[in-house]
């Protein structure tokens, strides 16, 4: 790679290493982030993308290797160095209270004092000159948990714009987001570098590095494996970089050899507590062998079909048959049951819904079928057997790193 000059950079990381154990998650690894500009990061899951960001953020600290910020050597030892340097980092799972409203996550660890009235009006005036400026409209008063994933998105840049960020890390910022909420995002981005900011794009969706980005690197296996101007470069030739071998984009589809119908829902509806009518007189078929899709807006009732559909919520009225088995409002079913079923549920909110946190990997691949064999012996969880599942799954589908 050519040798870069500190001072024409707003990032420059040069030769970082970071091993956890004996998983070398980034190797050597040297590049230049340009004032200015939209820099993505690309590569396939765990090929080191967000832990060389979280290093830069000061999130991890590096084994080797040196960090520079507008030309200066500088250490991140903490998330405190990185935003006293104008770093800023929207994490893929948002870092904001539920119960707190917009303006309060925003002043969150920046009060101005003990006396939270005056930081609270002045973080008003911040906050509506940053929306004027950047685009980002919100309501300061409204509760997170009353907002949409894309506006607790937009609420996180703001809070990083609100710490006098120059430099914005986005760590996979479309997974969760709608392909709608996803295209406004890019605006966003695009009104982001006209003003100034430098924006880091971490990812492994090349529309969003072609629709986004000006220059894009590659990462694979911890590795800078290639840099390309993204004008330059397509989605087929990066798709192979990342992967390291030819690769195809376009997918042969051959008709569904569509089998027995394996699960059913019949007029089925959802009312809410408040009274709110989220599912109103649904019917679907789905048969074996089908790829079944559910399109729309978020907030039109996608997520709660789903949630009815693997016994997470009941019913108001309806009836679901799932392999021969029927679920109404008297006997409305629960996901133990669904999962004998052989129905399981991937939730949109993977970390909040879907795993503990604070779980290994091995004991969250079996939440939901602990109590049974070959997990549980005389009552108490077989460690061994269970760190062999997870083992066996993690190799199977490819899984980095291999950590159980």
């Amino acid at each position: 790679m050519q040798a870069l000059t500190p001072a024409a950079a707003a990032i420059e990381l040069r030769g970082i290493e970071k091993s956890f154990g004996s998983v070398h998650a980034v190797r050597g690894v040297s590049l230049r982030i340009e004032a200015g500009a939209i820099t993505g990061i690309v590569g396939e899951n765990g090929a080191g993308k967000s832990t060389l960001m979280s290093i830069l953020y000061g999130l991890y600290r590096a084994d080797a290797g040196e960090i520079w910020v507008d030309g200066h050597q500088v250490e991140m030892a903490s998330p405190r160095d990185a935003i006293a340097h104008g770093i800023g980092m929207v994490h893929q799972h948002f870092m904001l209270i539920d119960t707190f409203t917009v303006l309060e996550n925003m002043v969150l660890g920046a009060e101005g004092g003990p006396l939270l009235a005056g930081g609270l009006a002045a973080a008003r005036a911040e906050l509506a000159r940053l929306a004027r400026d950047f685009g980002l409209s919100i309501d300061p008063d409204a509760r997170i948990a009353d907002l949409s994933v894309g506006e607790q998105q937009r609420v996180e840049i703001l809070k990083v714009l609100f710490r006098g960020a120059r430099i914005l890390i986005l760590d996979e910022p479309s997974a969760v987001l709608t392909p709608q909420e996803t295209d406004r995002l890019f605006r966003i981005l695009r009104t982001l570098k006209e003003r100034g900011v430098t924006v880091v794009l971490i990812t492994h969706k090349l529309r969003e590095i072609m629709a986004a980005t000006d220059r894009v690197y590659v990462m694979r296996q911890g590795r800078i494996v290639a840099e390309r101007r993204t004008a330059d470069t397509g989605a087929e030739e990066l798709a192979e970089l990342m992967v390291g071998r030819k690769v195809r984009l376009d997918l042969d589809k051959v008709p569904p050899q569509q089998g027995e119908i394996l699960l059913s829902a019949e007029h089925l509806s959802l009312v809410d507590d408040r009274g709110v009518r989220l599912l109103d007189d649904v019917g679907i078929d789905i048969r074996a062998g089908e790829i079944v899709g559910v399109a729309g807006v978020t907030g039109n009732g996608q997520s709660e079909l789903l949630q009815v559909l693997a016994g997470i919520r009941a019913p108001s009225d309806g009836r679901l048959t799932v392999c021969g088995h029927v679920f109404d409002t008297r006997h409305p079913g629960d996901p133990a049951e669904m999962r004998v079923l052989g129905l399981a549920h991937v939730p949109e909110d993977r970390l909040r819904q879907g795993m503990v946190a604070a779980f290994e990997a091995s004991e969250t691949s079996i939440l939901g079928y602990q109590d049974g064999p070959p997990f549980t012996r005389h009552y108490l969880l077989d460690g061994p057997a269970v760190g062999a599942h997870c083992a066996r799954l993690m190799e199977r589908f490819d899984v980095r790193p291999r950590s159980p």
